[in-house]
């Protein structure tokens, strides 16, 4: 038995949706702006399948993810397959010059762990990062 924690998170982008869309559809770009994620490789028989390795002070984690629902400048979805359990999405609100991109996160933690974790510091520290995230992305997208 596990429990489910949820994540999200959002950012205005100052480039057009299309632009916000093209950067993050390209998985492999991801480690530039994301701080955990150390690299992501789309496996080459199977483009919707992608192996991830998050490292960060001495912990390291990987899992293969498939992409279960893409629909072009509006949604990324996906799900885990092995490894770390965890699932998302990642959506892209067209405002004409600018794009609102929100990254929602779930993760599984094992047995009844998980709320308590969650509120005594893991969902700070997801949270804080995943806005990091963002702002990385921001400034890249914009830069």
């Amino acid at each position: 038995m596990s429990d489910w924690l949820e994540h999200s998170v959002q950012v205005e982008v100052a480039v057009p949706v299309a632009r916000a869309w093209e950067l993050w559809s390209d998985l492999e770009q991801m480690p530039r702006w994301m701080k955990w994620i150390d690299s992501v490789q789309v496996q080459k028989d199977d483009p919707d399948l992608s192996r991830w390795k998050l490292a960060s002070q001495g912990f390291e984690f990987t899992w293969l993810s498939r992409i279960t629902r893409l629909v072009p400048n509006q949604l990324i979805q996906w799900e885990s397959v092995d490894g770390l359990p965890n699932r998302g999405a990642i959506r892209f609100y067209d405002r004409q010059d600018h794009s609102i991109v929100r990254l929602s996160i779930s993760y599984s933690i094992p047995g009844g762990l998980g709320p308590l974790m969650d509120k005594l510091f893991l969902g700070r520290i997801v949270e804080g990062t995943l806005k990091a995230d963002l702002e990385r992305f921001r400034h890249y997208a914009e830069g």
